[in-house]
């Protein structure tokens, strides 16, 4: 018997015989066509002693007016066109039952129900509480309780010659309310999709609580001790399939090579058939788990970005006075922070540079090198190094501090040499300077404020001495796209700024070593955000100070004055001229950040037995056709100069009539290491 599909007021049915009794009245079993009366009263009348004549075979009699045959009855519970049929989704049980009133009406009673049926399914019911009353089934060998609100069982209102029982997705939080104590018939026990949580749950999956368990699916749990969760288990003697997939258990890398190799007698482990072959690739690894660290290990590759609209084209051409316009492209994604020490060092050196900064997003290296564009004035404003971002002040003319961890093999360290002090005094002259000009001109207060996504550029007046409200303390601080923050208990990484290519080759690749499992696995659930980010910087030339030169001497003679400078202008025509003027130094105003797309990427399914996700992130089309041509235009230009035999190799693409352009695209792929053999569980413990 089954019930499922609960309604709102089912679900306050509290008590498992509560739910029972009203999901057999609403099959409606003593009601028209099912049970006694008017339509079926002659079948069911007494019966009285006959004579000989009356025992002889008479033609069959017609039914009267008022009742209805068998078949017609039975017709109405399974035509799909009559008011009584059940519902589509109704178990098979249900229907079983409904015939059955109809064919032999004077067995549906109580003791019926409790004598007859081995199987009870009670699904998606609200029931909490497993009442005595579940005693009265004396051969009920299956009992599924799963969706429900089930936090605690007590084991004594189990019935003994129960075989399978399933609990899935309840709050159950400890095994030990059912071994007080456990079915002792019971083969299959269900717990996926609970609350389980802590090591001691190892003390309770033993043979003395289950000595005949076949099969154990504790799937999508919060268990994360292996080795002492196998020692509990390598007890159970008949334990054939088991299921430990979704645990932080099953997040390490020698976790099905840990547990195949402890677990001599499995078959089956989270789905998938323990081969010969592959019992002997693990084989040894259970002696030294002890040795074996409880961390898991992920490897995120990003790869290319494709569609990317090229902003410079639509920049006016610098003048010699500036502003010279750079852009750089790169990608972020959130995820869980790594080990506590590394934090902690990275956020000392932090407070060290910055004291008055909130450390907001952490940005991982990259192991390629940095792509410098090739006029001078973009020098400098790409590092494939870690970098801190800083929210909650106002973006002053500083790029953001950086932090340098130390990078991988291959990689190239940078550093600034502007230091927060000399940008500090900068800004309070600039700021004195403005209060001077206000003075004089008789004005105050903020008079112009330009609003952009990311910044806020204010104009003329010095800011107010107090701010009473807050509205008037927001307009003072940049806007932060939201996406460029990271997630609650996460920490954001970032490719390698590069320059604009119609293919932008990140090659990024970042290994996360993670210990606190819980967090990881709540994280996988939840998903890592994908983010394009357009990075545009304006720099300036720096005007020299001037510097008051010495008079010079009076000479009385002025003729050999004349004569020197004439001989010095003669050497300054003979003298080769160069080709190149020297790099003028630059200023540089703080970045401009603007998001082109983001997106979630699902990592459930490496919690579901997965050991890759790979895709390819879509965010639309940005690109139009009047900035594809104008970029066919300016790259037109740059083929002109070059041979004709690489002309070909370079061929600006031409336009069709139907213009589809890319989309906005980046490959993204992160993958779960898991040792595939003993051997190379051997070597991690080496390193």
């Amino acid at each position: 018997m089954a019930t499922r599909d609960s309604s709102a007021s089912d679900r306050k049915t509290g008590t498992l015989s509560t739910a029972v009794h009203e999901h057999l009245r609403k099959l409606c079993l003593r009601e028209f066509p099912c049970g006694t009366g008017s339509w079926n009263k002659s079948r069911f009348l007494p019966q009285r002693w006959r004579t000989w004549r009356e025992l002889v075979p008479k033609e069959e009699e017609t039914v009267s007016a008022q009742e209805e045959t068998v078949e017609t009855l039975l017709g109405l519970v399974r035509s799909t066109h009559s008011p009584w049929v059940l519902t589509k989704d109704s178990s098979a049980e249900d229907r079983f039952l409904r015939e059955l009133a109809i064919q032999h009406p004077l067995m549906i009673k109580d003791t019926f129900f409790c004598s007859y049926f081995r199987s009870l399914r009670v699904v998606d019911k609200g029931v909490s509480l497993v009442d005595k009353d579940l005693l009265q089934f004396l051969k009920l060998e299956e009992l599924i309780l799963s969706a429900n609100e089930i936090a605690e069982i007590d084991a004594n209102n189990l019935p003994p010659t129960l075989k399978v029982l399933e609990l899935y997705g309840n709050l159950i939080s400890s095994m030990e309310c059912l071994c007080s104590p456990a079915p002792p018939n019971l083969q299959h026990l269900g717990l996926g999709h609970n609350k389980l949580l802590g090591p001691l749950q190892s003390l309770f999956v033993t043979s003395n609580n289950w000595p005949r368990l076949v099969s154990l699916d504790l799937s999508f749990n919060d268990l994360t001790d292996l080795q002492s969760m196998i020692a509990g288990l390598s007890t159970l003697k008949h334990l054939r399939l088991l299921v430990l997939q979704g645990n932080p258990l099953a997040l390490v890398p020698y976790y099905r090579g840990f547990t195949v190799d402890s677990l001599t007698r499995l078959c089956v482990l989270d789905d998938v058939t323990v081969s010969p072959n592959e019992k002997h690739q693990f084989r040894g690894l259970s002696i030294h788990g002890e040795m074996l660290a409880q961390e898991a290990q992920f490897v995120v590759t990003i790869g290319n970005v494709r569609g990317v609209l090229d902003s410079s084209i639509l920049d006016p051409e610098p003048g010699p006075e500036g502003p010279f316009i750079s852009y750089s492209y790169y990608v972020t994604y959130d995820f869980v922070e790594d080990e506590e020490g590394e934090r902690k060092a990275l956020a000392s050196a932090m407070t060290e540079t910055q004291p008055d900064s909130v450390l907001a997003e952490i940005v991982e290296p990259s192991s390629s090198t940095v792509q410098l564009d090739e006029e001078g004035h973009e020098e400098g404003q790409q590092e494939d190094q870690q970098e801190v971002l800083l929210v909650g002040r106002p973006a002053g003319p500083q790029r953001p501090a950086r932090q340098v961890r130390q990078p991988r093999p291959g990689g190239r360290q940078k550093t600034r040499p502007e230091s927060p002090k000399d940008v500090s005094q900068e800004i309070s002259e600039f700021i004195a300077e403005m209060n001077q000009m206000a003075e004089d001109s008789g004005e105050s207060g903020i008079t112009d404020m330009e609003e952009s996504e990311t910044t806020i550029s204010i104009r003329s007046a010095p800011l107010p001495q107090s701010i009473d409200s807050s509205e008037e303390l927001s307009k003072l601080r940049p806007r932060i796209d939201a996406r460029l923050c990271p997630s609650p208990g996460t920490v954001l990484f970032s490719t390698v700024r590069k320059p604009w290519t119609d293919v932008i080759p990140c090659n990024y690749e970042m290994k996360h070593t993670l210990k606190e499992l819980v967090r990881v696995k709540a994280f996988l659930l939840a998903g890592t955000t994908v983010t394009i980010v357009e990075e545009k910087i304006l720099s300036w030339p720096v005007l020299p100070t001037p510097v008051e030169s010495p008079l010079p001497a009076k000479n009385d003679k002025k003729g050999k004055g004349k004569k020197q400078k004439a001989e010095e202008a003669a050497k300054d025509k003979k003298a080769p001229k160069k080709k190149k003027e020297p790099p003028r130094e630059l200023r540089q105003d703080p970045p401009v950040l603007r998001v082109l797309g983001s997106g979630l990427v699902y990592l459930e399914p490496l919690l579901a037995g997965e050991t890759v996700v790979t895709t390819v992130c879509n965010f639309g089309v940005v690109r139009t056709l009047e900035s594809d041509k104008m970029t066919n235009a300016r790259d037109s230009k740059k083929i002109k100069k070059v041979p004709k035999k690489e002309k070909s190799k370079m061929a600006v693409p031409t336009f069709e009539s139907v213009y589809q352009p890319e989309p906005l695209t980046v490959e993204v792929q992160i993958q779960l290491q898991q040792y595939r053999s003993g051997e190379e569980a051997f070597l991690s413990l080496v390193d």
